[in-house]
Parts: structure tokens; sequence; C-alpha cells
């Protein structure tokens, strides 16, 4: 009885201590929710994400407002741990079966871009002076799935709230403008319907964007971008292994199973083995989809919280044009992959 009373002590004491913190990332979650709402009302588009709204605003409260400290546990909460859950539920979202749906050559090709890709947009940003948690997450922003691929890579590599801020901001900015810029491109470009699709998945960030930029060129391009970008998207679980054990390595000296591979990692592997199996109930993954991206939401309201404006200001042009330096070098892999292909 005595240890039960003293859980519960234990139990109660850091919901106490959590809560304030998480209210207050909540009310940030709900205000970006509805800007996001407002958006498409009087906008017609998801011009900004709520993701990147949830930092903005998050951000933008932190700036202006001396938070009392007692926020501070609820808010590191959301941003480590809810993160850490959000990682897990989003490998539900991938599944292997889309390699059965594309030939061998595609696949591998692909992988070898993204590969290319994350070595140069990481060179590129150690060059561009970037500090090198900031330049890993901008290349597997850039080489794999944008803000999710930063989200999952940043706790494996200890990345700081504003690292992280300052990634997901200026890479959405190059997101947005990409998915605007690529249809005009396609004639000038002279790409078929079917490799502009090829183009558009091996360039763009997020799934919803290679929908948005594929449409205008029909239904042909839609399907071959989406497909190829899932592939692309299945990259995510690779990477985000090697740079936990790459990560353990650097910090630990001696293997540690336990420090290289998170738990996360291995909860994220194993929901995506669940998927590809088929072992995931259909009517199961919306609501596991959604509650990812609700909790991935959550917690970029949290570093946004934790981060004063000034603090990525002073790195803001060295992440920007890294970014597009890196985007560049990519759409130049993607047309060279093209020729190569269309030549075969």
């Amino acid at each position: 009885m005595a240890l039960a009373s003293h859980t519960d002590h234990n139990t109660s004491h850091t919901i106490t201590r959590l809560l304030p913190g998480v209210l207050v990332a909540l009310a940030v979650t709900a205000a970006a929710m509805l800007a996001e709402t407002l958006e498409v009302h009087l906008l017609h588009g998801r011009w900004i994400e709520s993701l990147v709204l949830a930092i903005l605003i998050g951000m933008a409260v932190r700036s202006c407002f001396d938070l009392p400290a007692s926020l501070e546990a609820g808010i590191q909460f959301c941003a480590k741990t809810v993160l850490e859950v959000a990682v897990v539920l989003l490998g539900a979202s991938i599944s292997l079966s889309a390699i059965e749906d594309a030939g061998m050559t595609l696949v591998i090709a692909i992988m070898v871009i993204v590969a290319l890709s994350l070595i140069g947009s990481y060179a590129i940003g150690r060059l561009a002076g970037l500090p090198p948690r900031i330049a890993t997450l901008v290349a597997c922003g850039n080489s794999i799935c944008g803000n999710s691929a930063i989200a999952a890579a940043a706790p494996v590599i200890k990345a700081k709230p504003d690292e992280i801020a300052s990634s997901i901001a200026f890479t959405a900015v190059l997101g947005v403008a990409l998915v605007l810029a690529l249809p005009l491109l396609q004639v000038p470009m002279s790409l078929g319907a079917a490799d502009y699709g090829v183009f558009a998945g091996l360039t763009v960030y997020a799934v919803p964007q290679v929908l948005a930029a594929t449409a205008p060129a029909g239904l042909v391009s839609v399907q071959t971008g989406t497909l190829v970008k899932l592939i692309r998207v299945l990259m995510l679980g690779p990477v985000i292994a090697t740079l936990s054990v790459l990560h353990g390595r650097k910090d630990g000296g001696k293997l540690c199973w336990r420090s290289m591979v998170p738990w996360f990692i291995i909860g994220f592997a194993a929901l995506m083995a669940l998927r590809s199996a088929d072992m995931i109930p259909q009517a199961a993954l919306a609501p596991i989809s959604a509650a990812s991206g609700l909790l991935t939401i959550v917690s970029m309201a949290a570093l946004g919280l934790s981060v004063d404006i000034r603090s990525i200001r002073q790195s803001g042009t060295r992440v920007i044009g890294a970014a597009t330096l890196s985007l560049a070098f990519l759409s130049g892999l993607a047309l060279i992959f093209l020729k190569v292909f269309a030549a075969h």
C-alpha cells in the first residue's frame, strides 16, 4: 500500500509539474490549426502549414512575453517526448509495398539520389558555415521529406530547439516556393507528364505538396510523382537508423545499442513492418496518421516556445542559402537521372 501511495504521489507530482507547459503548447497548437483553417477559407490554399505556423506562433509568444519557469518542464516534455511518440506513429504511414509497385531500377536510382543528396547537402551546409547539427537537419529535410524528416532526425542527433526551428522555418519557405514554381517550369524544361511527375517526386518535400505540384500536369503525373515520393519517404527509416548509429558512436565511444538506436526508432521500424505486413487494420491507419500529425504540431509548438527569435536571426541567411543550394543540387541530380533514364 505504501509503495502504491508513493507511486500515485509521484505520478500526481509529475502531472502537476508538466501540465502548465503542456496546456500552453496545446493553446499554441490550437491557434496554429485555427490560423491554417482561416488561411484555407480566405486564401483558398494551405500556403503555410499548421506545423510551421505552430513554430512561428510559439516563437512569437516566447519572444514577446517572459514565460514563467513553471512552464519549462511541460514545454520540454512536448518538444522531446511528444515528438518521439509522433515519430513512432509515423512508421504506420510507410509501407514497403511501394517497392513492389516500381521496378528495382527506379528504386535503386532513388536510393542513390537520396544518398548523394544527403552527402552533397551536408557538405554545402558545412561550407556555408552551418554547425553540423543544422547542416544535418537541412540535408535530411531537403533529401527526404522536408519537415517530417527534420522532426524525425532532430531527437536522434540531439538538435537544439533553435536549430530545429530555423531548419524547419526556412525549409518550409523553400517547399512552398517550389510547389508554386514547378508547374511553370514543366514546359521550359520539356518534360512530359511522367517525367515531370518523377522530377516533382524527387524534389518536392511533402506528399501533399507533390500532389499540388503535379495536379496541373494531369493524372499520370500525379500517380508517378506520388509513387516516386513514397519510395523517397521509405529512405527515412534507414537514414534515421544510420544517424542513430553514427551519433551513438560519436558520443559513446563504445558500442551501446540503447544509445545508438533510441526506443522511438525501434517503434518506428516496428510499425513500418506491421504496416508492410498488413497487420494494422485499415480503419486504424487514418486515426494513427492524424494522431502523428497532431502530436508533431504540438511538439513544434513547444519547440517554438523554446526559441527566442533573436537566437535564429543570426544564422538565418546561412540556413536559407544552404537550403537553396541544396535544393538546386537535388534538382540537378533529378535532371541527370531523367536524362539517363530516358536514354535507356
